[in-house]
């Protein structure tokens, strides 16, 4: 694909659209836009404001892990990735452009990602970054404002928005620690990823002997955690458990969640492990590797203790343990018109975390339909939402409640084939990956046909 890209003269004579929050969403928005020669004022609260999950002032931070999952178009993640990069999305690229070893997913440098996002949306003429805190939503006018501000929107501008939207929601989310590579015993770790992913090396594995599991169980379960103050109630979001939580719900669970041992062999034994940590490269250089779905509400000593109980890691280094934090979100089909602007007022448009997008590539997705909804405003062209057979139509879908059981509570969401519309009965299991990706590529070409796409993106590419 024609990866060349040509400008459009700004607009200067209107006055810039404005974006809120340099994440993932805002930094794609905040591109889309800009590629359309729309002038684009990305504001970001940070280094003024800290932020409770962040650790740097970088753009487009990856605050939990640095994987954007699996990169295979057959999955529904990889299918979205394919469908971003089709419409030239700046965090897809940046990604390519700074991703380490890991097997099928796509995982990155995480300080390169960010300064790859960062140093593009300081190169662009179109955008102009302000470094200051958007503490109260604008009045109402007829220029299109786009709140991207995440789950850990401010208080005082969540509370603004609060007073427009239907119910708005919270969850707990939570990272997992990493540790210095230094310090995991080489004798035990062993390079491998399942089934022979990858070049072999892209994880080190902890292998466990049904003992050495069932003590690591039992010491999650006691362990101290950090306590919910008086007036939280704990509400986690299914694909981002705590780890003593799965285990909450059965001794096997970890054996058969993030600790499964499945597609592994240990070459010690020639035999597979009961049960297996996985570490995935933080960076490049390989000097730092995160404990892969390892997100803990435990207590920083009491991570220490217990982590180090694992085969390999009884000396680790710990350069971030685990943490909670509390994400916002709003009910989306209750609080969302079919343009992604807010139902209460028109000029309010909404993307990433804080609409019920779950991940760093569903943030992406919805930054950039949400530019595409904004563009179209300003041109005074009526909103066309992607098919619902694309895994962006899918997602589209979910904000709006059309995948969603009668009567079901609206909950933060990945992308999955859930989302997507059934495929006819007669087509057969094994077939069923294949006939998803035909449609879903079908669907997106005719889409993108009708599209008002930037000079020099190729949407004919041939897949």
């Amino acid at each position: 694909m024609d990866t060349t890209r040509h400008h459009r003269a700004p607009d200067h004579a209107s006055p810039p659209i404005d974006v809120v929050g340099a994440g993932l969403a805002g930094c794609e928005a905040a591109f889309q836009l800009a590629e359309r020669g729309i002038h684009v004022r990305l504001h970001e609260m940070r280094p003024g404001r800290a932020s409770p999950a962040h650790e740097t002032d970088g753009l487009a931070e990856l605050v939990c892990s640095n994987s954007l999952r699996s990169d295979d178009p057959q999955s529904a993640v990889g299918l979205l990735h394919e469908e971003l990069r089709r419409l030239g999305s700046l965090i897809l690229s940046s990604a390519d452009e700074t991703r380490v070893p890991a097997g099928g997913a796509l995982a990155v440098d995480r300080t390169l990602f960010s300064q790859r996002v960062g140093e593009r949306i300081a190169a662009h003429p179109n955008i102009d970054l302000v470094r200051e805190e958007v503490t109260a939503l604008p009045p109402s006018n007829d220029r299109p404002t786009l709140l991207c501000t995440g789950p850990l929107t401010s208080e005082t501008l969540a509370t603004e928005l609060g007073r427009l939207v239907p119910d708005r929601l919270a969850f707990y989310d939570a990272i997992a620690p990493i540790v210095a590579a230094d310090s995991i015993d080489r004798s035990v770790a062993f390079e491998a990823s399942r089934y022979g992913k990858g070049d072999g090396s892209d994880y080190l594995n902890l292998p466990l002997g049904e003992g050495e599991y069932l003590r690591f169980v039992e010491a999650l379960l006691a362990g101290e955690k950090v306590q919910p103050r008086a007036f939280e109630e704990p509400r986690y979001f299914e694909g981002c458990l705590p780890i003593e939580c799965m285990a909450e719900r059965g001794r096997d669970c970890l054996a058969f969640g993030p600790m499964k041992p499945v597609g592994l062999t240990d070459p010690r034994t020639g035999r597979r492990p009961h049960a297996v940590v996985q570490l995935r490269a933080e960076n490049r250089a390989r000097t730092a590797f995160n404990l892969v779905g390892f997100q803990t509400r435990l207590t920083w000593p009491e991570q220490r203790r217990i982590f180090r109980m694992l085969p390999g890691l009884e000396q680790a280094e710990f350069l971030r343990l685990g943490q909670v934090h509390r994400n916002t979100f709003i009910d989306a089909p209750k609080a969302l018109a079919e343009d992604l602007s807010l139902a209460a007022r028109a000029d309010l448009f909404l993307a990433g975390q804080l609409t019920g997008v779950e991940g760093y590539v569903e943030s992406t997705a919805s930054g950039l339909l949400a530019a595409i909804s904004v563009a179209g405003r300003l041109a005074h062209r009526p909103f066309e939402p992607p098919p619902p057979e694309t895994a962006l139509g899918a997602l589209y879908g979910h904000l709006l409640g059309r995948a969603r059981a009668h009567g079901a509570e609206f909950q933060p969401s990945n992308v999955t084939f859930a989302l997507f519309p059934e495929l006819p009965s007669d087509v057969r299991k094994h077939e069923r990956k294949q006939k998803r990706l035909e449609r879903a590529r079908r669907a997106l070409t005719d889409w993108l046909a009708c599209m008002d796409l930037p000079k020099g993106l190729n949407t004919a590419q041939d897949l």
